[in-house]
């Protein structure tokens, strides 16, 4: 999947000093998931229900 002109973004919480960060595109009926220090590396993609659920476990802390 072309990612080239997706609009990346970082979790609020991200802090910029830290090696630990993540970025999240929406990507026609997925999410595009990168390491933000290794983005030439590509990204996961995860399809919406997928990345409901993570999203879910991660809020409810049940990862």
């Amino acid at each position: 999947m072309d990612l080239t002109a997706a609009v990346w973004r970082t979790s609020s919480y991200t802090n910029p000093s830290s090696n630990n960060c993540v970025e999240v595109a929406d990507a026609s009926g997925a999410s595009a998931v990168r390491d933000t220090q290794n983005r030439h590396l590509g990204a996961l993609l995860f399809g919406s229900a997928e990345w409901r659920a993570f999203l879910t476990a991660a809020k409810n802390d049940t990862l």
